[in-house]
């Protein structure tokens, strides 16, 4: 392992991806769950490789300039990197393979090309005929002089034609699989007892000779194959060209992006393997992964429910206790600050705010940041219902949330056409931050309300994903929200200006000060011999400065304790630290993505919650919000949540030095399940008493 002040985040993310891998191995989690944790993993996997292995190699390309910027040699990350990366495909391969067995014992069954009975052989050809030969559009390259731009979101199969005899040369070629235009899995005519399943690959290759017949050849071979691109986006500085040009561009490009990963089936003969990696323009240095028979797993995540007897009985979310009988969230919401807590409490209240802000004669404006929006957003179709009421109406788009930028693009256009005015962000600055400030006349008087939330007004993922949404009309959180938007609004506006912003941390102008501010103060607190403390709850937390300031507090005597979900380069094991820290990692059905920060501040406990990770590009090149909770029963509440997770004894991973993943060991005391535990906390605050646990049957 390589030793520096901070771990490497390349490592610490994949050790995170480790983690999603344990959870696929669980027997203890359904299977439908355990594949699905498969397909996380593997577009986790996709992700990296797109994105942090790029752009280590691009640093490479340019030598000294960028390697300045790393302690550590990138050609020595990257090798770091391949070992890892190879190891937890072994362990995929193993953990998939269980997978099937217990499958098999439902008696389900993934069948390929060899495994058909007559009826099935009968089916699949008349379904390839209908359903699939129109899609398929084989890529002879050893006659294309200019070796093709493989799509990095498709997989391929590599085929060799040959003649049993030998008297025609055998040829190379390339067939993309249509997975985005036909279903990656087709259900087989089974036996009443039985489900089979087939892959659409496996559909294509059965029906090889249907394809290439023709040519003369009559033995056919095809193992799958998949290209991972360089998938960012470069922003030039031509100030003549529009943001808009430049992403539209940025996008065309990435689908041209520098070949960084190629995994392939590793029973693949060598010359087709070695023709593919020279025209491909790799070599064996790069990222060159075997694999099994089956690449592109994200599609698993979409494995067919219906195969299984029993789907899940994941709870549904409920209605915020304080909303459940009001005919009005507004009404509620200028009276008192409300805390919604994704994915338990229902995301339909932040819709219904904004419905009834579309038609109430007394709202003047919204303002509204959207990041990353669902596909067919009831977002956007509240902002649209509220322009075409005659309010005034601003949003935020941001155009290089990664790999939402086409999304983002066409939902800018609809918004325009309905009349609302849309703004691209800042130059050189994403906008990250989750703000809403809905201006409204009451007697004469103007009072703004809205919310401040840690994650994305999405209604899908709101599901899933695990987020804080404080619905206020505080007039100092107001005031400041308005303060981001009035800046946002007016490019003319230094970044000076979020400085004067009162209540609300803000980056990149005074957040990071603050929190090294509030750190410093805790330190110091031991230092005196009072009681101190930290406890933080992030998706990631990588910045040098503020670990270097926690390591400070640790070996004052601070109380640290730590929810890190992904990466997290902080060493949290030292014998200078007066107080053990306390970090875990949670791993479960939902995915943990609220920022929490409490500070115990001498006994008048400062609270947090943030769209913000402890990252560089977070702190210092984002627009994005911290927000202080002010109302006491709120803040308790928060603490509540997290003193749960940090008995979490079930899906928590101690966060050690050498980062293994170790499950937190629950001894001889009760087990607890911290999703489930929040849930049945926040439920019985509806006055009920709870159903039976859920979860995984």
């Amino acid at each position: 392992m390589i030793k520096r002040k901070t771990i490497v985040r390349d490592i610490s993310w994949l050790s995170f991806n480790e983690r999603v891998l344990q959870e696929a191995a669980d027997p203890s989690v359904p299977l439908k769950e355990r594949i699905r944790f498969l397909g996380i993993f593997s577009n986790n996997l996709d992700e990296f490789f797109r994105v942090r292995v790029a752009t280590l190699k691009r640093m490479i390309q340019m030598g000294g300039r960028s390697r300045m910027h790393l302690e550590i040699d990138p050609d020595r990350i990257l090798e770091e990197i391949q070992e890892k990366v190879l190891s937890l495909q072994l362990d995929f391969e193993q953990i998939w393979n269980e997978i099937l067995r217990d499958l098999k014992k439902k008696k389900i069954f993934l069948v390929n090309e060899k495994k058909l009975n007559v009826i099935q052989q009968k089916f699949i050809l008349k379904y390839f005929n209908e359903q699939v030969r129109g899609h398929i559009v084989p890529l002879m390259i050893e006659s294309i002089p200019s070796f093709p731009a493989l799509n990095d979101k498709y997989i391929y199969l590599a085929c060799i034609l040959a003649k049993k005899d030998k008297t025609i040369p055998q040829k190379f070629a390339l067939i993309p699989v249509p997975a985005r235009s036909l279903p990656r899995f087709l259900i087989l005519p089974s036996k009443n007892n039985e489900q089979n399943i087939i892959l659409l690959e496996d559909v294509i290759r059965y029906c090889l000779p249907n394809i290439f017949s023709f040519f003369g050849y009559d033995n056919f071979s095809a193992h799958a194959i998949k290209v991972t691109r360089d998938a960012e986006i470069d922003i030039d500085n031509d100030i003549s060209t529009s943001l808009i040009q430049k992403i539209e561009k940025g996008l065309k490009n990435r689908k041209k992006g520098k070949p960084v990963r190629l995994v392939f089936d590793k029973e693949i003969p060598p010359t087709l393997l070695s023709y593919l990696i020279r025209r491909l323009g790799l070599s064996h240095k790069d990222n060159l992964i075997p694999g099994g028979r089956i690449h592109n797993f994200k599609d698993f995540m979409d494995f067919p429910e219906s195969v299984f007897q029993q789907t899940s009985l994941r709870k549904q979310p409920f209605t915020h206790p304080q909303l459940r009988s009001a005919n009005s969230v507004t009404k509620v919401v200028l009276e008192k600050d409300i805390m919604l807590h994704f994915p338990y409490h229902s995301f339909n209240s932040i819709i219904d705010m904004l419905r009834e802000a579309a038609i109430d004669p007394d709202v003047l404006s919204i303002k509204i940041t959207c990041y990353r929006l669902a596909p067919r957003s009831k977002i956007i179709n509240a902002i649209i219902n509220a322009a075409r009421n005659g309010k005034e109406v601003t949003v935020v788009i941001e155009l290089r949330a990664r790999f939402d930028e086409e999304a983002n693009l066409i939902w800018k256009k609809e918004l325009e056409d309905a009349g609302v005015h849309v703004l691209l962000g800042v130059p050189r600055m994403k906008v990250h931050a989750k703000l809403c400030l809905i201006k409204k006349r009451i007697k004469n008087t103007t009072t703004h309300y809205g919310f401040v939330s840690t994650g994305n007004l999405n209604e899908k993922t709101a599901l899933a994903y695990s987020d804080h949404c404080l619905l206020t009309a505080n007039p100092n959180i107001m005031a400041d929200v308005n303060r981001i938007f009035n800046y946002l609004q007016n490019p003319d506006l230094k970044f000076s200006f979020l400085k004067t912003c009162k209540t609300l941390m803000v980056s990149p102008t005074g957040m990071r000060k603050q929190l090294i501010d509030l750190i410093q103060r805790e330190t110091r607190h031991a230092l005196q011999k009072k009681k101190a403390a930290i406890t933080i709850k992030l998706n990631s937390i990588s910045d040098e400065m503020l670990i270097e300031k926690l390591y400070e507090a640790a070996k004052a005597g601070v109380e640290i304790k730590m929810i890190i979900r992904g990466i997290c380069c902080m060493y949290t094991e030292n014998n200078k630290f007066k107080t053990a820290i306390q970090s875990i990692s949670i791993v479960d059905e939902y995915l943990e993505h609220a920022r929490v920060m409490i500070f115990y501040n001498n006994g008048q406990e400062k609270i947090f919650i943030s769209s913000s990770d402890w990252m560089v590009r977070n702190i210092d090149h984002r627009v994005e919000a911290a927000c202080p909770i002010l109302d006491e029963k709120i803040k308790e509440e928060i603490k509540d949540i997290l003193n749960i997770q940090l008995k979490d004894n079930i899906k928590a991973r101690i966060l050690n030095n050498e980062q293994n993943n170790n499950y937190v060991n629950p001894r001889n005391t009760k087990k607890i399940r911290s999703q489930v535990e929040t849930y049945n906390y926040l439920f019985k605050k509806r006055g009920k008493s709870v159903v039976p646990d859920f979860y995984f049957a």
